[in-house]
């Protein structure tokens, strides 16, 4: 059997169980007796009974919910267990290799960043678009 499909098994198992447990639960007398629906002695069985036969039942879902959400977390984590995060192979390496001073590079001075040119006229002309007329030239100012 796949971890898939026991996982699915168990998951299923969970919801049912978890339906069950939440049906005892309202089926319950509550303690203020608002909403309970214990039942009188002429019941099948007494109202004491009943609480107690109640009581024992979510205590053995509860427990039931439990382990069955523990065993799918640990099934969930089983194919998990082998898969480290970090990679052995290589801190292994970087661990036995020994640094010396001819294995390190030399220090290099890092270079200059480049300076961004300046535009030119040129390159404003070229990006602008053609235009069908020439424009008239501009008037001299007055002096």
């Amino acid at each position: 059997m796949n971890d898939a499909m026991l996982q699915t098994i168990l998951l299923v198992a969970i919801i049912i169980v978890a339906i069950a447990l939440t049906g005892i639960v309202l089926l319950q007398k509550s303690e203020g007796g608002a909403l309970g629906m214990g039942g009188g002695p002429s019941g099948f069985m007494t109202a004491r009974g009943a609480g107690n036969l109640l009581t024992v039942t979510t205590w053995w879902l509860a427990a039931a919910l439990f382990a069955l959400t523990i065993i799918l977390t640990v099934v969930g984590n089983m194919d998990r267990a082998s898969v480290s995060g970090i990679d052995a192979d290589a801190v292994g390496s970087l661990a036995t290799t020994p640094q010396t001073q001819t294995q390190q590079p030399a220090q290099q001075q890092p270079a200059a960043p480049a300076k961004p040119a300046t535009p030119s006229l040129d390159d404003l002309e070229a990006s602008l678009p053609s235009a069908s007329t020439t424009p008239a030239p501009a008037q001299q100012p007055a002096q």
